[in-house]
C-alpha cells in the first residue's frame, strides 16, 4: 500500500495540467485532488480578469503538490493569453529587430521584464518564453513573429537579455521548441513535423541557443518533431532517449527542469497513444509533463504512468527518482517567485508601460507587428 502511494505522488507530481473554465468544477477539483498534480497552465479560456484569474490559481494550487508551476503562454506578438485583458506585447522578432537597430540589448530585456510584471499580476510564475527557434523560411507561415533571428547568434542574444529580464522580476523562463522547429513546415498541433536537416546543422545552428544558454534557462521545453537525419529518424523529440538524454542531457549538459510540449497535441496524438507517449517521454529523461486540454487525457497519462510502474520495476525506478529530482528542481527555480496582487492604479500603470513599449518598438521596427489594441478592462473585470 505504501508503495502504491508513493507511485501515485510520483505520477502526479510530473504532470502540468489544465482546465476548463474560469473556476473549478466539482470534478475538477476531485482529480486535482486525487492526482495531486506539480502545477497548472491557463489558457485564454480561463482568463477573464487579474482579480479571477489569481483566485483560480490559488485554488488550483491548493491541490498540487508543494511548489506548484503556474504557467501561461506569453511571448509577444501572437502567442499572448493576456493580450485581450491587459494588452498587446510586442513579438519576439520585432524587439529583436528594433535592440538591433538600437545596438544594445536593453530593449530585449525590458521586454522580458515586462513580460514577467505581466504574468506576475495575474498569479502565473513563468511565460514559457523565450523562444529558441531559428526563423527560418521553411516555418515562417507557421512560427510567424515567434522567432528572434534566423541565426543562432541572434536568436541567443535576444533570449540572453529576455531571460536576464525575466530575473529581474522573479519569473522564470523557459526555452523552447528545443531541438528546434526552424525548418519544419508542419504545424506540431496537428502533425508530426518531420525537420529534415542533418545533426552537423542542428548541431552548429539549431542547437546553438540552448548550448550556449544552458545555465542561463531554468526549464527547457521538448518538441514533437522528427528528424529523420540525426540517429533517432522517427521518434517525436519528446519521447526520444536520443534527444533528451543524448543530446540535451549529457551533450549539452543541461541540468534544469524539462518539460514535455502538450502531449495532447497532434505531433505525438498520432505517432502513439498519449499513455505510451507519457512513459516514453519520462523514460526519455522529461521531468514535468504539459496535458493542457481534456481531463480524460490527464487520468489516462496517470493512470498509464502508474501501471508501468507497477508492471515494471526498471520503470518505477525512473519514476520514483525522476519525481524526486523534479520537485528538487521545480524548488530551486521557483524561489522568489510569487507576486503580490496590484492595485488598480498599479495594474493601469503597467498597461500603460507595455502599451508605451509597443510604440518605442513599433518606431524603430516598424511592419512587423500589427498588434491590436486591447479591451480595457479592470482589475476586477468590469468595463
Amino acid at each position: 500500500m505504501k508503495m502504491i502511494e508513493s507511485l501515485r505522488q510520483a505520477a502526479g507530481s510530473l504532470l502540468a495540467v489544465g482546465v476548463a473554465g474560469e473556476e473549478l468544477s466539482a470534478m475538477e477539483r476531485a482529480w486535482l485532488k486525487l492526482i495531486r498534480p506539480a502545477g497548472v497552465i491557463l489558457f485564454r479560456r480561463n482568463i477573464a480578469n487579474a482579480r479571477q484569474t489569481r483566485a483560480l490559481l490559488d485554488q488550483a494550487a491548493g491541490f498540487c503538490a508543494a511548489g506548484s508551476v503556474r504557467f501561461v503562454d506569453v511571448e509577444g506578438g501572437t502567442v499572448n493569453r493576456l493580450g485581450e485583458v491587459l494588452a498587446p506585447i510586442p513579438s519576439a522578432q520585432a524587439v529583436a529587430c528594433a535592440a538591433r537597430i538600437r545596438g544594445t540589448g536593453a530593449l530585449s530585456r525590458e521586454h522580458g521584464a515586462l513580460i514577467a510584471k505581466a504574468v506576475k499580476a495575474f498569479g502565473f510564475n513563468s511565460p514559457l518564453a523565450p523562444v529558441l527557434d531559428l526563423g527560418l523560411p521553411e516555418s515562417a507561415a507557421v512560427m510567424q513573429t515567434r522567432c528572434a533571428a534566423p541565426a543562432a547568434a541572434g536568436v541567443a542574444e535576444y533570449a540572453r537579455a529576455f531571460l536576464a529580464g525575466l530575473r529581474s522580476q522573479g519569473a522564470f523562463g523557459c526555452g523552447k521548441h528545443f531541438p528546434g522547429l526552424g525548418a519544419g513546415i508542419r504545424d506540431s498541433h496537428w502533425e508530426t513535423p518531420e525537420i529534415r536537416r542533418n545533426w552537423r546543422n542542428l548541431w552548429r545552428e539549431d542547437l546553438e541557443p540552448y548550448r550556449v544558454l544552458r545555465q542561463q534557462l531554468p526549464m527547457v521545453m521538448v518538441n514533437h518533431a522528427a528528424y529523420p537525419l540525426t540517429a533517432d529518424k522517427k521518434h517525436p523529440a519528446s519521447v526520444s532517449r536520443f534527444w533528451i538524454g543524448g543530446v540535451l542531457k549529457k551533450r549539452i549538459g543541461y541540468r534544469g527542469l524539462i518539460v514535455s510540449d502538450d502531449l495532447e497535441m497532434g505531433g505525438v496524438a498520432k505517432f502513439m497513444p498519449i499513455g505510451e507517449a507519457a512513459v516514453e517521454a519520462v523514460r526519455a529523461g522529461a521531468d514535468l509533463l504539459l496535458i493542457c486540454h481534456h481531463a480524460e487525457a490527464v487520468l489516462l497519462v496517470y493512470e498509464s504512468l502508474i501501471a508501468e510502474a507497477e508492471r515494471s520495476a526498471a520503470f518505477r525506478k525512473i519514476l520514483l527518482a525522476r519525481a524526486a529530482g523534479a520537485k528538487r528542481k521545480r524548488a530551486g527555480i521557483l524561489a522568489g517567485t510569487t507576486a503580490r496582487a496590484l492595485s488598480e492604479k498599479q495594474f493601469e500603470a503597467l498597461r500603460a508601460r507595455i502599451l508605451d513599449f509597443g510604440e518605442r518598438v513599433a518606431a524603430l521596427a516598424p511592419g512587423i507587428d500589427t498588434p491590436r489594441a486591447a479591451t480595457p478592462v479592470t482589475m476586477a473585470g468590469s468595463a
